[in-house]
């Protein structure tokens, strides 16, 4: 591997208006809902009560400012923290990034429960051909577009402003005044005759949902692309990736570049600072906060207690079948489908992102002058041999989508506590003091650091 080229120094860009930086938190908040707000958390809640949805809200916040620091290295030099993360730790990093994307991710729990839920919906069995073939379709839909970040931002925008308020319209018809009383104190930690944590709690899924609380595992990290992308700050100089198959690429470096701090630049640093944590802030924390306590209190006011939801996903039929119930036939099934696209739309872009983490990973290693097409065809190359992985293990019998989606949870916290650490670390000796988080930053992230270490190694040991 060629050592990285020093950060050139150029003009910091102006900052635009928020409504144009709108775009990149969509798809972060969107790689969460077939994860921990559709099914992690719910699950969670139908079986234990809403008690535990407190570490629901802190995990997210946590996400949030650890998403912010990821952030904050783009913003300054226009390069991925990728490679910021490879200058300060070495050639090892970014064999580590691909081996902790591709592993805990290859296992295909969300779309399998996108089929499972789309066969209840069409009234048909689920088998492992329905996953496979919806796997297969992802892939044709990113072959087909123009820009892979828009691509992504486009589907994941239409599927959130069309569910979202579904969910709430429905969570109101069916939540009552105790349902709302035991959301408000479970937010505080009290539960149903215990205090934060309830006896039984399986500790493996409930780190699970932490990782989950958001995006989860080193898809938080693809943040960083995202807004270099969409061209936030010094990010404006990078390019895109192209569709190899209907654009020619365009040069493209690996390497960002910085800008003088003086007065007037630290003042235009500070607004494009302001406006990326109010962006981040309404879309991924509230909206993703939101769409978390929604579902978790639907589930809780249709199938809390009910019997058979304690091992699979069952408790999203259960809820289907009580909206059936209760109100119209139509309406149960429009929920099933509902849930199936925004499953779907969360595998499409955990894929997008992995493959766009790997590649981007695979070209610090293979560090020469890149043609967009040369990352682009990277992206592809890794796009299919996850999509081919998905393929291989439903094959092999493996098709529940709980179990599935729990074996990637761990491992994901397991990457969120290593990585962590590496941000801060990054952030506190990389970049000029004036840019550096502050006392109350470090802390948040000392302490994510801190809390999914302890229950990830609290969870090893448990399970050994």
């Amino acid at each position: 591997m060629k050592p990285l080229l020093p950060l050139e120094k150029k003009e910091l860009p102006q900052a635009p208006a928020l409504r144009k930086l709108i775009g990149p938190s969509f798809i972060l908040l969107g790689l969460g809902l077939g994860s921990g707000e559709l099914i992690l958390w719910p699950y969670l809640t139908s079986n234990f009560g809403l008690g535990i949805i407190w570490a629901a809200v802190l995990g997210i916040t946590l996400q949030f400012f650890l998403n912010m620091e990821i952030v904050r290295y783009t913003l300054v030099t226009g390069e991925s923290v990728f490679v910021g993360l490879t200058r300060k730790f070495g050639r090892i990093t970014p064999f580590w990034f691909i081996a902790s994307t591709l592993i805990p991710w290859m296992w295909p729990g969300i779309i399998a429960s996108s089929a499972k839920v789309l066969a209840e919906a069409l009234g048909i069995e689920y088998s492992k051909f329905l996953g496979i073939f919806l796997l297969l379709f992802l892939g044709v839909i990113y072959s087909f577009g123009k820009i892979v970040y828009k691509t992504q931002e486009k589907v994941q925008k239409t599927i959130i402003l069309i569910g979202v308020p579904f969910i709430f319209l429905i969570t109101l018809y069916f939540a009552r005044p105790a349902h709302w009383q035991a959301l408000f104190q479970g937010i505080m930690g009290r539960g149903e005759g215990f205090w934060f944590l309830p006896v039984g709690l399986p500790y493996a899924t409930f780190l699970g949902a932490l990782a989950y609380a958001g995006a989860g595992g080193n898809l938080n990290l693809a943040q960083s692309l995202y807004v270099k992308e969409k061209g936030y700050a010094m990010g404006k100089f990078s390019g895109n990736i192209t569709n190899i198959l209907r654009e020619k690429g365009k040069d493209i470096s690996l390497e960002g570049a910085t800008f003088d701090t003086s007065p007037a630049n630290l003042k235009t640093f500070k607004l494009w600072w302001k406006r990326v944590n109010i962006e981040h802030a309404l879309i991924f924390w509230a909206t993703g906060a939101f769409t978390m306590i929604l579902l978790s209190l639907l589930a809780y006011s249709t199938t809390y207690g009910a019997q058979g939801i304690d091992k699979s996903i069952n408790f999203v039929i259960n809820e289907a079948n009580t909206i059936s119930i209760k109100t119209h036939p139509l309406l149960g099934t429009s929920f099933l489908t509902l849930v199936c696209l925004m499953l779907f739309g969360t595998q499409f872009s955990v894929y997008g992102s992995n493959s766009r983490i790997t590649s981007e990973n695979l070209a610090i290693l293979n560090r020469n002058k890149l043609k967009t097409g040369s990352l682009a065809k990277y992206f592809y190359i890794f796009l299919w041999l996850q999509i081919i992985a998905g393929v291989v293990i439903f094959a092999l019998g493996f098709t529940e989508p709980l179990l599935l989606i729990i074996t990637g949870a761990v491992l994901n916290a397991f990457s969120m506590f290593i990585y962590s650490g590496m941000i801060l670390w990054l952030n506190l000796t990389k970049l000029e003091k004036s840019l550096r988080p502050s006392a109350f930053r470090i802390a948040m992230i000392s302490s994510a650091f801190l809390f999914y270490g302890g229950f990830s190694i609290f969870t090893i040991i448990q399970n050994i």
